[in-house]
């Protein structure tokens, strides 16, 4: 029997079946709680976006964990945060038990790596093999896309959203610049790795490895950095609604690149990571539905 691999352009059509619908008699938590684990003495405004993005998706409950040296800074940034510190300014495997130890029993997403300084690796697989073994679904970004996480995600509702050289750092292998060869690529170590895979670019790929979506943003004032980790946080936002990872996926990428041109029209080429985030419930607005 042959196997035919299904590719398809991204459209609001077909992303409106991915989002489901909110239930009118929902309560707090009925409609997702999410993860956060990023940042560092450096780059603490990754997780931040993340997380407000995560709650821009519509989710209920988004827990945003930080070293401890981000935290004040962390809170005082929004009151719709709350708030894990991180035992340590990295993460060491004391840090990743202390938080398994603090995490709300009711968990759907997370998002991991944006900013994260990492101590050593089997901190990171710790926390992650953690995380699957409760049914957690995960989106994976930045330093958290390393090739010794690969064997604990095969068929676990798993997103890893790479750049190019995160993409080699992951898998070996450095995408071309060709669009053909990144598709195949792409297909390729998904299914390899049971994973979906959602190569960021000027047009996103996102595969499980049967089924591929592509989502052209033609949107050049998204190279600013913060977006990919508005869309980390809009993926984990979307796993928590979704268990099916590559709508979710899609969903997100298509939310975001949605976001991106409505603030390139306002702004042309001069956007912020957080304009991006001011323009995400005017990108999900038209999707709602409440039965």
């Amino acid at each position: 029997m042959s196997f035919v691999l299904i590719r398809k352009l991204l459209q609001a059509t077909l992303v409106k079946k991915f989002i489901p619908a909110r239930k009118l008699k929902s309560r707090k938590g009925d409609n997702g709680t999410v993860l956060v684990l990023g940042g560092s003495y450096i780059y603490h405004g990754a997780p931040i976006l993340s997380s407000i993005a995560a709650l821009r998706s519509g989710v209920d409950l988004v827990y945003t964990c930080v070293p401890k040296i981000n935290v004040t800074p962390t809170r005082a940034i929004s009151p719709n945060l709350i708030v894990i510190p991180l035992v340590d300014q990295k993460l060491t495997r004391g840090a990743a038990n202390k938080l398994i130890g603090a995490l709300p029993r009711k968990l759907d997403s997370a998002t991991i790596g944006m900013g994260l300084a990492v101590q050593d690796k089997s901190s990171l697989t710790l926390l992650i093999k953690s995380l699957l073994d409760r049914d957690v679904r995960l989106s994976l970004d930045a330093s958290a896309l390393i090739p010794e996480v690969l064997p604990l995600l095969a068929d676990k509702n798993v997103v890893v959203t790479p750049h190019a050289g995160e993409f080699k750092r992951l898998f070996g292998i450095a995408p071309s610049d060709s669009k053909k060869e990144r598709i195949t690529l792409v297909e390729k170590n998904a299914k390899d790795n049971g994973i979906v895979v959602l190569l960021k670019g000027s047009t996103d790929i996102i595969s499980d490895g049967n089924t591929t979506y592509l989502n052209e943003k033609k949107t050049p004032a998204m190279t600013v950095g913060g977006t990919g980790d508005v869309l980390s946080g809009l993926v984990a936002g979307m796993l928590a609604k979704n268990r099916n990872a590559l709508e979710s996926a899609a969903a997100a990428t298509f939310i975001n690149g949605i976001a991106g041109k409505m603030v390139q029209k306002k702004f042309g080429l001069h956007m912020t990571s957080m304009d991006l985030l001011g323009e995400i419930a005017n990108a999900m607005k038209p999707f709602d539905r409440i039965v």
